[in-house]
């Protein structure tokens, strides 16, 4: 799955510019021209954000802010992009929790050179060696066992953890009860197909409003589809 970006600033070409070469490099990327735009948005989908200090009513400053209140968006690195490069203005961003500060001008090479250090850092601070795999508030950690909705821990048995990280690695994709059955339940000698159907009940009645997304195709399987 593809690193997420959302790119804030009020200069237009200068996030096409970004949006261009960052995904040549990979990446998923979206482009908001204020913080307003931003707010109207999914934030908890993206695995970064570059932001511009300088913006409209609503500055980067106070977009960063809203984020690190909200348990949903609170983890998700920031990094500041923007003209303002006094030091004061560098401790205030540093301070609110931004990852890392970039001032302009810069060249691209230095933003992508920054984007996958945090990526990185973030990574071996969250203990996830970039394995977890979300979608919005919904966030599964392999590593650590750990499923969260929007900030909070949702414990699940092992066979239900496991189908729901079968599921959200490779969203959109329709499983067969027989595929599950194998990726899960290998070393079983003899499961029903009706266990699959059980779990899976389970794990939509646990995770809240996501259950929806979870999806049943008549004669085939299980998938999660995004709304």
């Amino acid at each position: 799955m593809n690193r997420r970006i959302l790119v804030v600033d009020d200069e237009e070409t200068l996030c096409e510019a970004l949006r261009f070469n960052l995904e040549a490099e990979g990446y998923d990327v979206d482009v908001a021209y204020s913080a307003e735009e931003a707010l109207a948005m999914d934030l908890s989908r993206y695995d970064i954000v570059l932001l511009d200090i300088m913006m409209g009513e609503i500055s980067g400053i106070q977009l960063a802010s809203i984020m690190k209140a909200n348990p949903a968006t609170k983890a998700i690195p920031i990094i500041f992009c923007t003209a303002k490069d006094t030091e004061d203005d560098m401790i205030a961003g540093l301070d609110l929790g931004a990852d890392d500060y970039i001032a302009k001008p810069y060249s691209i090479r230095n933003v992508t050179a920054r984007i996958k250090a945090v990526l990185r850092r973030t990574a071996v601070t969250n203990g996830d060696d970039s394995n977890e795999v979300r979608y919005k508030g919904l966030v599964i950690n392999p590593q650590k066992k750990q499923c969260m909705i929007d900030g909070k821990e949702i414990k699940l048995p092992r066979k239900e953890f496991e189908i729901l990280l079968k599921l959200l690695s490779d969203i959109g994709r329709v499983f067969t009860r027989e595929e599950l059955l194998n990726a899960i339940w290998h070393d079983d000698v003899v499961v029903l197909d009706r266990v699959v159907d059980v779990n899976i009940t389970r794990i939509r009645q646990k995770i809240g409003s996501y259950g929806k997304n979870i999806i049943t195709r008549s004669g085939y399987g299980y998938g999660f589809v995004e709304d």
